[in-house]
């Protein structure tokens, strides 16, 4: 929906505008599904495909993750490989940058096709959600990586839709996906054997920012209401920076 006061976009125009989405959507399920079908989204089959590289392991690990990041393959999942492969001490920095490079790929691949069409179809609920995570970008992008139940890699493709920077994004992701990349990579590298130290660590770690992006989520999210007044400091009429 168009801005008040703005032209509405012609029905051809947003006609373009869905299909370009529809098809950037079509793509990345095409690519779930070929990915889901060749790995069956395990720890073990991503593992198979990097374990013959050697001393280059973990950058093809790191690529290859990447890549199956804009495929919506599941983070905690690739973590564990990573921890499976590398152990928690090597495999903790190559599953955070892994991770953070995924998601700012699927961040451009979302804003260059994706970014355009959006400014014609959304209405104006979405349009607020998307202006508030503008100009809260970074707390929103935390936030996001934080909250419990919050999927990382559709969020990747949502947060490219709005104006959020790629440099906080990757910030906002990298601070964000540390601690469960960490709790993720433990698990893997300790698989089997859950009364280890490293284990026990890695689940109150995911216990603890489950709880800490609860009330982080709760304090920080106060989306306008359509009759708000610009007092806010969120409020509708505060633009985009």
């Amino acid at each position: 929906m168009p801005r008040p006061g703005s032209t509405p976009a012609p029905d051809p125009e947003r006609r373009a505008a869905g299909l370009r989405l529809g098809a950037l959507a079509a793509a990345v399920a095409c690519a779930l599904v070929v990915v889901a079908t060749a790995s069956g989204f395990s720890s073990q089959g991503v593992r198979d495909w990097v374990d013959g590289f050697g001393v280059v392991a973990p950058l093809a690990f790191i690529a290859v993750s990447a890549s199956l990041t804009c495929a919506l393959f599941p983070g905690p999942v690739l973590a564990a490989a990573s921890g499976l492969l590398f152990g928690t001490a090597l495999g903790f920095p190559v599953s955070l940058s892994a991770a953070t490079l995924g998601a700012c790929s699927a961040f451009l691949i979302s804003r260059r096709i994706g970014h355009a069409p959006a400014e014609l179809l959304i209405g104006p609920r979405l349009r607020r959600i998307r202006d508030w995570i503008g100009r809260r970008d970074f707390v929103a992008v935390l936030l996001a990586r934080i909250a419990p139940g919050m999927p990382f890699t559709v969020v990747n493709y949502a947060a490219g839709l709005t104006s959020v920077p790629l440099r906080v994004f990757a910030a906002a992701t990298a601070l964000g996906a540390a601690p469960r990349a960490f709790a993720y990579t433990a698990l893997g590298g300790t698989f089997g054997d859950w009364n280890s130290p490293e284990a026990i660590v890695a689940v109150t770690v995911l216990v603890v920012m489950g709880v800490v992006g609860l009330v982080l989520l709760r304090r920080e999210v106060r989306l306008p209401s359509p009759g708000a007044g610009s007092s806010s400091r969120d409020g509708p009429t505060a633009g985009p920076r």
